[in-house]
C-alpha cells in the first residue's frame, strides 16, 4: 500500500544545481515552544528561496509500507497512529504518521537524484536518526536515512556510506544499520550528550565522539578524520545525516563550529565527486538557515572558468 503525501509545485530539475526536497505541510505540527519547531524549516525555506532562486524544489515521493519495513517493525508504524506520546521529546501529533512518512519520502527522492548524478537535500521534518527499528525517540519518529540506505542496497547499490555529523549520536541509525552488508555508518558527535551512545567503533559503525567545548580547529580536524573514514570505504553512494547543532551557538549542544565551517563540510562532499544525498537532522539555532545555506552552497559550487 502507498501512503499519500502532500505535493508542492514542481520546478524543472537540472544536473548542475541543487535540488531541495520540501513539503510545506511538514511545518503543520509542533510548537514554537519546542526546540524541534516549524520555524526550523519555514525560515530555512524562505532564506534558500531568496538567496538561491535558481535552485529546484520538489515534493517528497510517496512511500510504500514495504519500504519503511526495511528499517522498522510494523508495530512502530501502527503505534504512530495511536494517540500516545512516545516520550517527552517525541509526543503524539494528529498528523505525525503522515509527516514522518513524508520525511521518508524526502530521503527516497534524494536517493533517486543522487543515483542520477544530481545533488539533492531533503528539507523536511521530523528528523530521523534517533528512531530505532522499534522505537520513536529524540524528536524522531521514522529513520528516513536508514530506510533510504537499505532501499539503495535493495536496488543493488554495492557500497553505501552514511556520514552523520549531527552533534547528537544517531543511535537509531547505528542500531538499524549495524552489521548491514555493504553499509558503513560514520558518526561524529558530542559526548557526553544525548542519547549517551556512540562511544566506540565496532563492526561497520565508526564513531568519533567530541568532548564539549573542544576548540574549533580541533573539532574540524575530528570531522575531517570522520570524512576520511567515508572516503576509505570507497562508497558508491553517500547519505549525509546533516545536523547543524555542532554550531557554536546551538542551544542543545556545546560544540564550537562557525557558519563557514559547514561550508568546509560541503566542500569536502563536492570535492569527493561521490554520488551524495543529504537529509536535515538537527540544528536548533535561529541561524539554521545560514548554516544550511553554507553547507549546500559549498556542495553545489562550480569552479569559475578561466577568462
Amino acid at each position: 500500500m502507498f501512503f499519500a503525501v502532500y505535493s508542492v509545485r514542481q520546478r524543472p530539475i537540472f544536473l548542475g544545481g541543487m535540488i531541495v526536497i520540501h513539503d510545506p505541510a511538514c511545518a503543520e505540527f509542533g510548537s514554537y515552544m519546542r526546540p524541534e519547531q516549524p520555524a526550523r524549516v519555514l525560515k530555512t525555506r524562505e532564506h534558500l528561496l531568496a538567496t538561491h532562486p535558481d535552485w529546484a524544489w520538489q515534493a517528497p515521493l510517496p512511500v510504500a509500507e514495504e519500504t519503511v519495513l526495511l528499517a522498522h517493525d510494523a508495530a512502530l508504524l501502527a503505534r504512530l497512529r495511536k494517540a500516545e506520546d512516545f516520550d517527552a521529546d517525541t509526543p503524539y501529533f494528529d498528523c505525525i504518521a503522515e509527516r514522518a512518512l513524508a520525511s521518508v519520502g524526502g530521503s527516497l527522492a534524494a536517493l533517486d537524484h543522487a543515483l542520477a548524478g544530481r545533488r539533492a537535500f531533503s528539507l523536511m521534518r521530523p528528523p530521523g536518526h534517533h528512531a530505532t527499528r522499534s522505537r520513536a525517540m529524540g524528536f524522531c519518529y521514522l529513520n528516513q536515512v536508514a530506510v533510504a540506505v537499505l532501499e539503495a542496497r535493495r536496488r543493488g547499490v554495492r557500497r553505501v556510506a552514511v556520514w552523520d555529523f549531527d552533534a547528537h549520536h544517531g543511535n537509531g541509525s547505528e542500531e538499524i544499520l549495524d552489521n548491514a552488508s555493504g553499509v558503513l555508518y560514520v558518526s561524529v558527535h558530542q559526548s557526553p550528550c544525548y542519547p549517551g551512545s556512540g562511544l566506540h567503533a565496532h563492526g561497520n559503525c565508526a564513531n568519533f565522539p567530541v568532548v564539549p567545548r573542544t576548540p574549533r580547529a580541533a573539532v574540524l580536524e575530528i570531522f575531517r578524520k570522520s570524512w576520511n573514514e567515508i572516503l576509505a570505504f570507497h562508497p558508491d553512494l553517500v547519505f549525509v545525516s546533516a545536523g547543524f547543532d555542532a554550531y557554536a551557538r546551538d542551544p542543545l549542544a556545546h560544540l564550537t563550529l562557525e557558519v563557514e565551517d559547514f561550508g568546509v563540510l560541503g566542500r569536502w562532499v563536492r570535492e569527493s565527486g561521490l554520488p551524495t544525498a543529504a537529509v536535515l537532522e538537527g540544528g536548533y539555532s535561529p541561524d539554521l538557515p545560514l548554516l544550511v545555506d553554507a553547507f549546500l552552497a559549498a556542495w553545489e559550487a562550480q569552479p569559475v572558468p578561466p577568462r
